[in-house]
């Protein structure tokens, strides 16, 4: 789920819970405590059943989840005190449980797109001239802290890996955008700077926020030492690329991130 779609699902559920809590009270003539403890009641038991089935993933069910509850316990707080006194106890709550509504949503916008708009324009500028949301930063196991037993064939790789020297760089053919194929190159060229040439290359793209969108690529040899691939990216936003470099015994892994635009910028 999409940062837009998350954003107007929970839109949606708040609207239907308001509305729902209105009827309660002006139609029904319940009481604000009862009238919230019915919505509550209703949004678990038609979103929990949903979420289930369709099963967006735990962080974005437990956020639709607590926004649905928080919004309940609101609403029957405020109905509680209509015509009273106001007490900053229940006040606290609230605004705690909605700073961390917030900062949740923050967080899956930031996974899905990157650290894009007023974000990146607060945070410092990078010091290269290279884009900042698409870099190298070398070498990762991908399940090693899971499968303990493979860590020492890890380190080994890892080890051989340093030892051969090859150097790496790739660069998308202009800017990806949602739909329109893009030519991602990748050279390769060995300590003395001789092109690697004859190697079998594939990778990955790995969805941050969501890994049912994750799907693999096999890379073409046109020119010595030079590897491309044309690609059509079906998401904007933030992902993860894994590329690997198989030659004879010689095994290369690499990672990299690198950020698509939606097809209207």
């Amino acid at each position: 789920m999409g940062a837009g779609e998350l954003i107007s699902s929970i839109g949606i559920g708040v609207a239907a819970e308001l509305l729902l809590y209105v009827v309660l009270t002006k139609v029904f003539k319940l009481q604000g405590k009862a009238a919230a403890m019915a919505v509550a009641m209703l949004a678990a038991l038609i979103y929990v059943p949903w979420g289930i089935i369709q099963w967006p993933g735990a962080d974005i069910f437990a956020i639709h989840l607590a926004i649905f509850l928080t919004l309940a316990y609101g609403l029957g707080l405020v109905g509680s005190r209509v015509g009273k006194g106001w007490h900053w106890a229940p006040a606290l709550i609230v605004a705690f449980f909605v700073g961390v509504i917030i900062i949740n949503i923050v967080f899956v916008t930031v996974a899905e797109r990157g650290i894009t708009g007023l974000f990146a324009e607060l945070l410092p500028k990078p010091r290269s001239a290279e884009v900042a949301d698409s870099q190298f930063p070398g070498t990762v196991s991908h399940d090693f802290q899971e499968k303990e037993a493979l860590y020492n064939q890890y380190l080994q790789q890892v080890q051989e890996q340093h030892e051969r020297g090859w150097q790496v760089r790739y660069g998308w053919i202009g800017k990806p955008r949602v739909g329109e194929s893009t030519e991602l190159v990748l050279l390769v060229q060995d300590r003395q700077g001789r092109p690697v040439s004859g190697a079998s290359v594939s990778g990955s793209f790995l969805r941050t926020s969501n890994s049912r969108d994750d799907f693999g690529f096999e890379m073409r040899e046109y020119d010595q030492g030079e590897y491309k691939v044309s690609i059509a990216m079906p998401l904007h936003g933030l992902w993860r690329m894994v590329l690997k470099v198989q030659r004879d015994d010689d095994h290369h892994e690499v990672r990299a991130t690198t950020s698509v635009q939606s097809a209207a910028e």
